[in-house]
């Protein structure tokens, strides 16, 4: 069984993460998968860990394609390959614009094919080939990685809608997926339409009994993500455009609070999982049961996992042999 959990863990300096990811393999964790928003970037936490716990399996999910040229991310993925040799997977993806255009002043365009090239670049690159030409997106003229890795490393795409499952699924070696409920994952598989793409999700867990938290954070992160268009195009297409049609009216209206009171409690259920950590762990293996295979856990902070010990206790009852 395989199960990952996201770091860096929110409210928790890297350093303080040797002692947790050197106990994740005794709790049945078999991976950490970074984040990259605004704060940690998505190698180093992974260096660290590569270096703290040999026993984990190493994953971006994701690094974007636009914020770094096409040769630094095969450069830092070929490096992080070589500090955990076999244990890294290179996780792509167009991030946002706020992210791309808004923090970094790029531009967020041709989001589909930029995501396209810099996958059919990033292969050939960490394969040691010579990369010479134009792509539709940007052009390279003879890159080679001076040491490339000695073996493959697999790389996946985030993906949320159709064409974006599809490619993954014909040209990657799995798919990312992010912000579904256990029951939209049969549609994002037949989307990806192969049966031997790996199947990643990023799934939040909020482990408290306190269910009024929970949704409170939830729908926060939902107002805050699914009016975001890719996000609301994704949950449109998964069948939710009744459920959250007002929040995206009333966010677009400016009409922040509205739209937050707006979310049904049955949406913030089943995207943001809560209960007791047993509770949590049974929901998630309801994703593993309808087809990923790599449940990666983002654990949501809770006044309960304010103390070290709390948190450490709480990993190791949420991790698939806990009890």
């Amino acid at each position: 069984m395989t199960w990952g959990l996201t770091i860096p863990l929110a409210g928790l300096s890297l350093p303080a993460h040797r002692e947790l990811l050197s106990a994740l393999p005794e709790w049945g964790f078999s991976d950490v998968w970074s984040s990259e928003v605004a704060g940690a970037d998505a190698f180093t936490p992974l260096a660290l860990a590569a270096a703290w716990q040999p026993r984990l399996e190493l994953g971006t999910a994701i690094v974007p394609v636009f914020t770094r040229g096409p040769a630094l991310i095969a450069q830092s993925a070929a490096t992080l390959a070589a500090a955990a040799p076999g244990r890294f997977s290179l996780g792509l993806g167009a991030s946002s614009p706020a992210i791309v255009q808004a923090w970094n002043g790029l531009r967020f365009e041709q989001a589909f094919r930029r995501t396209r090239d810099v996958l059919r670049f990033t292969r050939a690159a960490l394969a040691g080939e010579v990369v010479d030409g134009s792509f539709d997106t940007f052009a390279i003229s003879r890159f080679r990685l001076e040491n490339p890795p000695d073996e493959p490393v697999p790389i996946l795409l985030a993906a949320l809608r159709p064409q974006m499952l599809a490619l993954a699924g014909r040209e990657a070696d799995g798919a990312i997926l992010n912000w579904l409920a256990a029951t939209d994952v049969a549609r994002c598989l037949e989307a990806v339409g192969n049966p031997q793409s790996r199947i990643v999700a990023r799934i939040f867990v909020c482990p408290t009994e306190d269910a009024g938290y929970a949704r409170g954070m939830a729908k926060r992160m939902i107002a805050a993500y699914l009016t975001v268009q890719a996000y609301a195009e994704f949950h449109r297409w998964l069948g939710r455009a009744d459920q959250l049609g007002e929040l995206w009216r009333l966010w677009a209206a400016g009409d922040r609070k509205a739209a937050l009171a707006s979310i049904p409690d049955e949406v913030a259920d089943a995207l943001v999982l809560h209960g007791r950590p047993a509770e949590c762990r049974a929901q998630v293996q309801r994703y593993v049961e309808a087809g990923v295979q790599l449940p990666v856990l983002a654990l949501l902070p809770t006044p309960e996992l304010s103390e070290r010990q709390a948190l450490a206790d709480t990993l190791a009852e949420l991790g698939p042999i806990g009890e």
